[in-house]
Parts: C-alpha cells; structure tokens; sequence
C-alpha cells in the first residue's frame, strides 16, 4: 500500500470532494479520482460512495481510516525526529477557538509562543462553533467544553470568570442598579438564542432577564455594544482589560466560572512537537487569563496605571 494514496484518501475524507482534495493536495480532481481508485483497486473494497452531500465512506474506508491516520501520524513524527525538531519548533500550527479566546487571549499567546520558536508559523482561527478535527479543519481546538464522542484527546486548560458588566455611560444614563431585581428596567445584550452552539454559553438564566434586547452570536461584537453604551451583558473578565470604560455590574450576585478545554485528535498525542506545543499552549492561557482577571479585579486597563473603578448606582 503506498502512502500517497493514503495521504490522497485522507484529503477526500477532510474535504468530502475530489475537488475540494485536489487544492489541498495541489493537484486536480481527476489526478484524485485516480489515485482513489487505484487505492480501491489494491484493496479490493469501495472506499467511498458519492452522495448530494459530497464523498462518504463506506463501511471499509471506516475501517481503513484510523490505520491512514495513525499512517499519518508515524510519517509526521519520523520527520520530527529528523528533522531534530525535539529542540526549536517549527512548521505550521492552527488553533480552532471560539472567538471570545481567540481575540483576547490568544494574540498574546502565540505570539510568546513564536518568539521562542521563531520557525513555527501559527494560524488562529475564529469561529462561533464547533470545530471539525477529523477533516482537519484546525490542528487543535479550544472549546467551552468537552467533546463526548470521537476519537479525540480532551485536557482541561484553565479556568476563567465571566461577569455583569455595563459601559459607565450607560450606568450613568439609567436607573441605579442595586440587585438582580432591578435589572427587568435594563436592555440586556447577548447571544443570539437558536445560535449558541454551546449550552455553557447560554448566560441568559444568570441575569433572569426575560429575553435579550440586543444580540449577536459574536463575543467580540457583544463587548462592543456594551463600549457603545446599548445594554448590560455578561462578559469575560480577562476581556474587561481591552474595554476601557465597562464596568462590572453587581458582581458579588452574578458570576459565572467556566473553563476553556484543549482538543485533539487522538493520534497526534504520537507527535512529540504537537505534545510539546498543547503544554506551551497551556501554560501560556493560564498565565494569561490570571494576568488579565487580575486587571480586571482592580478595573485597570491594559497598558494603563492602576485605577479603582465603581460602577455609578452600586
């Protein structure tokens, strides 16, 4: 069995067309469909059978597929070990995160990161969903919460604190809030209810407000109708830092602990560079997220002197 035509099974899997395969492997369509074949051939089985949907495996390409991945993984790590990898890492690493993570607290990450490793070339890549390991979509992931089923490797990487918070401008504009109750006269900003691909990021419960007045399925879009004034929102402490302004609100009655969690796919735990990159990962995010929740508890913004902020009516 050659290898190339286990790489080439492996692109039509992750792209589920011979046309989508083709640019990843640099090649076209029917250069796939032929070496897809000629892997059929050898076998002796139907790897995929063609529907509306795109390519799908048949029962014998399951079962071919964790062999061509841990295939995969083999030829990967040989090329480490000789490439003497082992001492500065290099080569191309995407990070899938969601993009409360990937905007406040990954730049800062990957970029110590890279100044150890300067070879090593980091994507992030930001998206309010779940991330697809098996078709290769990202080479690590950083969820809300733990996947359940898959072959994939699951660590905890820290733990993080989300709050009440509001711009002082609206605090100032609007009546004084003094406990949960007084919150039914405020515009609550949030996510968008049939959105939210997560149950851990449905904060709505917290506030016991009956619905939300201004919404998006965007993290980052949230924090910014809080700067402009529009609402109260729950947000990430380790964000408050980079929004100058925006306050906690209430915070000894609402708070919220939630954890970001690394995820692989499980043969990669073979690879000593991606092993060694999950721990730079998670060191990094834990020093992070402790360094911008702790300038948040003192309301001091990033790059600024320290300043004690009280939110007007508390």
């Amino acid at each position: 069995m050659d290898w190339d035509d286990l790489r080439v099974f492996l692109a039509v899997v992750r792209a589920e067309s011979l046309s989508g395969a083709g640019r990843a492997l640099k090649c076209d369509a029917a250069t796939v469909g032929r070496r897809v074949a000629r892997l059929e051939e050898a076998l002796g089985n139907a790897l995929f059978v063609k529907s509306p949907q795109g390519y799908a495996l048949t029962e014998a390409g399951g079962r071919l597929l964790p062999h061509a991945e841990a295939a995969e993984a083999a030829f990967a790590g040989a090329a480490e070990e000789l490439s003497g990898t082992g001492r500065q890492l290099t080569g191309q690493l995407r990070i899938g995160a969601p993009d409360g993570c990937a905007n406040y607290l990954l730049p800062q990450v990957c970029a110590e990161i890279c100044d150890s490793h300067p070879g090593l070339e980091i994507q992030i890549v930001a998206l309010p969903r779940v991330f697809n390991l098996s078709k290769r979509e990202a080479d690590m992931a950083i969820a809300v919460s733990p996947p359940t089923a898959g072959r994939l490797t699951v660590q905890k990487l820290v733990d993080y604190q989300l709050h009440l918070a509001a711009h002082e401008s609206y605090l100032a504009a609007h009546p004084p809030i003094l406990s949960r109750a007084d919150l039914r006269a405020h515009r609550i900003v949030g996510y968008i209810a049939d959105m939210i691909f997560d149950k851990e990021l449905d904060y709505l419960a917290e506030t016991r407000a009956e619905g939300v007045g201004l919404a998006s399925n965007s993290v980052s879009v949230q924090m910014q109708m809080l700067r402009a004034g529009a609402g109260l929102g729950i947000v990430h402490d380790f964000a408050l830092p980079f929004t100058p302004g925006v306050v906690r609100v209430l915070p000894e009655e609402i708070g919220l602990s939630r954890a970001f969690w690394l995820i692989r796919h499980a043969d990669d735990r073979r690879s000593e560079r991606l092993e060694r990159l999950a721990a730079a990962l998670g060191r990094g995010m834990r020093r992070e997220v402790a360094r911008l929740e702790t300038l948040a508890a003192v309301g001091q913004g990033v790059g600024s002197p320290t300043r004690a902020v009280v939110a007007p009516g508390l």
